[in-house]
């Protein structure tokens, strides 16, 4: 776990993301993905550091996925310290976020608040 990379702004996991490995995070000026990103781009002309900090109860551009949308729950419920603090514990249980592409653990959940306690507990 590159713990410093942290999350992105939309939820998804930097710090545990194996897809490229040069990209430094969604502020870096290396994210493959911030010319198109949608949640970036209203984090960032909010004054935002990422769309937990947001107000709103949002579904937008990334965020109309489960994953990324139950990260950032999380953050907003319990804290980004607390979500890294779980999804490191979960990597030394041997949980993995991209285990075929990037497709992992974390993922084919259809209910946010199993997939929130699955970050929490680290058990389906």
């Amino acid at each position: 776990m590159k713990r410093e990379l942290g999350i992105a702004r939309c939820g998804l996991a930097c710090c545990l993301c194996s897809e490229h490995a040069a990209c430094g995070g969604c502020d870096s000026g290396s994210c493959p993905d911030k010319s198109w990103c949608e949640n970036r781009k209203c984090s960032m002309e909010r004054g935002l550091s990422h769309c937990y900090a947001c107000e709103k109860d949002c579904r937008e551009g990334l965020l109309n996925k489960i994953k990324p949308y139950g990260f950032t729950l999380f953050a907003k419920r319990y804290g980004l310290d607390k979500l890294l603090d779980c999804l490191e514990e979960n990597e030394k249980r041997g949980i993995v976020y991209h285990r075929e592409g990037i497709v992992g653990d974390y993922d084919g959940f259809d209910d946010v608040e199993k997939l929130i306690e699955f970050i929490k507990t680290g058990k389906r």
